[in-house]
This record gives C-alpha cells, structure tokens and sequence, in this order.
C-alpha cells in the first residue's frame, strides 16, 4: 500500500527554476563498517574485504493541477526512494524521513515500510532532505541524501502540462564493506541487492526464506507513477557512453577538417592592402595564378575602374596582384 499523505500547505517561494549540473555518473557512496566488540565478534562476524552494493533511486515526480490549481496548490508531487529496478529496499533500509519546508503541516516525514515514499500539494520548488535507516544487521549509521524538488519544466520541454509530469531523479549506489556473515545470507539472492561471489567452501549460516509476495507488495514495479520511471541500468549507462563517444569523435573529425583547411590557406590580405590593387588585375598573367589570397569580410575590389560586390570571408581568389609582373 502506498504511504502517501496530502496536506494543504503552500511550501516555499523559490527563485526562477534554474537548470541543474548533471550528476555525476554511476556515484558510489561508501558506508564504513563499524568496529565490533568483542562479545559480539563470535555471534555477529563480518565478511572481510568484501562489499556489498545496493543501487537506489530517488527524485520527484510533479504535476500541475491545471484548472483545479490556485494560489496555494499548483501542483501535486512525489517524493521517494526506490530500488534501481524497482525492487524492494525493505531488505536493507528500515525507515526513511523526508525533511520538508517549514511552511507544511509536520514537515518531518517518516515512512517505516516500503514503498517509501510521500505524496504532496503545494506550489513552491524547494530542497527537501531525505534521510535513511537501515537494518540493525547491515549498519547503525544513516545516510543523508538531498533532493531539489521541482515543479515547472524546461523551457525546451515546452508549456506546463497535466498529462505529462516533471520528472527528476538521481542514482547512487551504496557500498557496504565487511558485511555481516547473517545479512550477507539474507540478501544473497535478492534482486535489489549487488553481492559478489563468494568460494564455494564458504559456509554461511542457515536464513529464513523470504515471502515473495511481500516483496512484491514492496516493490515499485506495477507502482501507478511506474512508467514516468527512468531507467538506470548498465546496458542504458554503456549505450549513452558510446553515444557520447560517437559525438565526440564526430566534433573531432570537423574540427581536424578546419584546421586541415586553414593550415592550408595563406595570410589574410588586409582591406588597405587590397585597395592598392585597384586597377592592376585586368592583364594579370596566368604563371601568377598559382596562390590564393582571402580578402576579409567588408573588402571591395575594383577591377578596371569598377568595383566589385563585397568579399566573405571565405571567398577565395586564385590570382596575385603585382604592379612590377603585370602586362
């Protein structure tokens, strides 16, 4: 069941939405394992020099309220924290708190079961702190993450619409070194959890199987914002690096095209250079054609008395004008 509230609250007034730098890619956010005690050490032993890693998403999804919307509730918008592949994180995070703007009713937000997540009203764009708990066997640390929620699109993505919504997601992946021997076994075969190999005469301690359909229900899959979703996977990481290698290439390939034919061409003529010419060029001999000249833009030559259109720049005139070798 899906953990949403809506209270009628304004939130706060933000500066004009401003274009975000893109995050980083694939960041990795390493949580340090802590140092057992030593009565602990027997019934809880850790896996050394391994790690454990879960790839998450969170973001927000806004919007516009069209003509239902007013001064004070604009848009309505989601908050969450989700499996990269919208599996579920119940195995490992135990609550989430989302930090709101001051200006909603109970502002501080905690959700205790997946899907974590809340639902919103409200009108103004501002940052909201999202905070998570995890399993007492995984870590006692927290990890705060922060989120900019927005409500207006791009200019380049066109008018506001109620259909199509705002969507801003980030993706990290948390890393868990050393884990405990007990939650290694309980995530091993979990689908939202990354763990690697261990020698097949690594013995792990026996684990309740889990129930699948509650992993199910904690699950983000058939979730009714699902397919405004972004997808975040290997296969889609590797397709946009090579894209963005094509497009480097290709810049490379006409850049080296440019320079190829300006290392090619000779000086540029001055325009007071040019008007020296004016009159000599009528009876120029073929033997001098042999060397182009540019003349640079707003240039005019005058040939017999008659001065031609102006020049662009990347006109080129195969002759040379010298008073001494013409006819």
């Amino acid at each position: 069941m899906t953990q949403s509230t809506t209270v009628h609250a304004a939130g706060a007034s933000p500066p004009p939405p401003q274009p975000l730098p893109p995050p980083p890619p694939v960041p990795r956010i390493k949580i340090k394992a802590p140092v057992d005690d030593a009565d602990k050490k027997v019934s809880a032993r850790r896996i050394q020099d391994t790690e454990i890693c879960v790839p998450i998403v969170y973001g927000t999804i806004a919007f516009w309220l069209g003509r239902k919307a007013n001064e004070s509730q604009s848009h309505r918008w989601t908050v969450y924290v989700r499996g990269a592949t919208n599996e579920d994180l119940g195995i490992v995070v135990k609550k989430v708190v989302f930090q709101l703007h001051p200006s909603f009713n109970n502002p501080v937000r905690v959700v205790e079961c997946p899907p974590f997540e809340l639902t919103e009203c409200g009108w103004g764009e501002f940052e909201i702190a999202i905070t998570l708990y995890f399993k007492e066997d995984l870590c006692d640390k927290q990890l705060n993450l922060y989120h900019h929620l927005k409500l207006y699109p791009d200019e380049e993505s066109g008018l506001q619409s109620t259909k199509r919504p705002v969507v801003v997601e980030s993706y990290d992946e948390i890393v868990f070194p050393d884990p405990m021997e007990a939650f290694f076994a309980r995530v091993r075969s979990h689908p939202a959890v990354v763990v690697p190999r261990l020698p097949a005469s690594f013995q792990l301690p026996p684990v309740l199987v889990e129930d699948g359909a509650e992993r199910r229900r904690g699950g983000t899959k058939d979730h009714v914002l699902s397919q405004w979703f972004k997808h975040f996977s290997e296969a889609d990481e590797l397709s946009k690096l090579a894209a963005a290698r094509q497009q480097v290439q290709d810049h490379i390939v006409k850049l080296r095209r440019q320079l190829s034919v300006m290392e090619g061409l000779p000086q540029v003529l001055h325009p007071a250079t040019v008007s020296n010419f004016a009159g000599t060029c009528a009876n120029v001999k073929p033997a001098w054609t042999n060397r182009p000249h540019i003349l640079p833009p707003g240039a005019s030559l005058l040939l017999n008395g008659q001065q031609s259109r102006l020049v662009p720049n990347v006109t080129v005139l195969y002759f040379v004008c010298d008073r001494d070798k013409t006819s």
